[in-house]
């Protein structure tokens, strides 16, 4: 039985293939048709036996009636057995046609199948086909030639994230040093006490925006090289119980239903990051007297964490491009770095898993993360 996939170059070339030899073999048929379906010539005439005319005319005759059945017959089976040879052509066309294919694209499906295998972490690795100088083995080199500038670009990339960690963080505390100076002298100004602490909270917040940037490029074009399984309960208990002052200053009620079997695999820093994220903005972007709902549960092999928030109804669209960084609701410009469900998006991605936003039809934000099941049960 001849499989091959619909859509694809193969069946394209077989079907091709397949016409063509059909065509020609239909066109040789029809010729060996014409150059053997003439009409029968008439006998001449034998000579006249003793028996008369007549008999002899009625000879002729019955020949010529046997002469035509078996030209009619001949027909026939020529037709017949054209016919035949011509479904046999069919089957025998697409086999070959299917082999052709396979052995044509060969290639192809090798540079398809190792260009799937290199990720952002192994850009190092390339193609290398050998062979003659065709067009195949121009598509592998420029393949090449592309991750060779991706290599380069992400390797960048990174030395850029390292050094910005480097020369911000430096500044920032120098300014918060020379700050505790000022404030340290004796019987300072209130003024300067005032502002010491203006500045304090602006410090604060550049860096929480780096600290934030870069989670987000680790997780955007890093390895999680320190994989395990991690339980959900432990994680939102732990991002719960640091924003409690949080959550009893502005009133707010919280439910969870969290599992203690839940427990996703991955990296243990970034997923504690992601869950603390989710809950910095149920907190942060909720109003006072509101309410948080926190669930988890498990869906074939993966989990799914779902924080529900109240407030005002939002517009699906301007929702969407939360996951963006430096994204906000509405003109809410200040309070927020704007990189936190970005954060939370580029970690679900860098396990596999997946950040879904959802407005709330009476009001609020639904905000679900699918995450990947930890091989092996973890303790609570």
């Amino acid at each position: 039985m001849i499989r091959v996939r619909s859509g694809t170059v193969g069946v394209q070339f077989t079907i091709l293939y397949a016409a063509v030899f059909l065509v020609s073999g239909i066109g040789l048929l029809a010729l060996t048709y014409l150059l053997s379906g003439g009409q029968v010539s008439r006998v001449a005439q034998a000579p006249r036996s003793q028996a008369g005319p007549a008999a002899a005319q009625q000879r002729v005759q019955e020949l010529e009636r046997q002469l035509a059945h078996v030209h009619s017959e001949q027909n026939r089976r020529l037709r017949i057995g054209s016919l035949a040879a011509l479904v046999l052509l069919g089957a025998i066309s697409l086999l070959v046609g299917q082999a052709l294919a396979r052995r044509v694209l060969r290639p192809l499906r090798v540079i398809t199948a190792a260009t799937r295998r290199i990720t952002a972490d192994n850009l190092d690795r390339r193609l290398a086909v050998t062979g003659p100088a065709d067009e195949v083995k121009d598509l592998a080199d420029t393949i090449d030639d592309l991750l060779g500038r991706l290599q380069a670009s992400f390797a960048a990339q990174r030395r850029f994230v390292a050094n910005a960690s480097h020369e911000l963080r430096t500044p920032l505390a120098t300014m918060r040093a020379s700050l505790d100076v000022a404030v340290a002298k004796p019987a300072p100004a209130a003024s300067t006490v005032a502002l010491a602490d203006r500045l304090r909270t602006q410090l604060d917040r550049v860096d929480h925006l780096l600290d934030g940037l870069l989670v987000l490029a680790r997780a955007q074009h890093g390895a999680l090289a320190d994989t395990a399984a991690v339980s959900l309960a432990n994680l939102v208990a732990s991002a719960m119980a640091d924003r409690a002052a949080e959550i009893t200053a502005k009133r707010l009620s919280v439910a969870m239903d969290v599992p203690a079997a839940v427990s996703v695999q991955g990296s243990p820093t970034l997923l504690a990051r992601l869950v603390g994220n989710l809950v910095d903005n149920a907190v942060g972007h909720n109003s006072p007297d509101g309410w948080i709902a926190l669930s988890a549960s498990t869906d074939d092999s993966e989990s799914v964490l779902i924080v529900e928030t109240g407030g005002p109804v939002f517009d699906q669209r301007e929702v969407d491009r939360l996951a963006q960084p430096f994204e906000r609701l509405g003109v809410e410009r200040t309070g927020s770095s704007g990189v936190g469900l970005s954060i939370v998006s580029a970690v679900a991605a860098a396990h596999g898993g997946r950040l879904s936003l959802l407005a709330r039809p009476s009001g609020g934000l639904r905000v679900s993360v699918r995450l990947p099941l930890a091989k092996a049960p973890v303790a609570v």
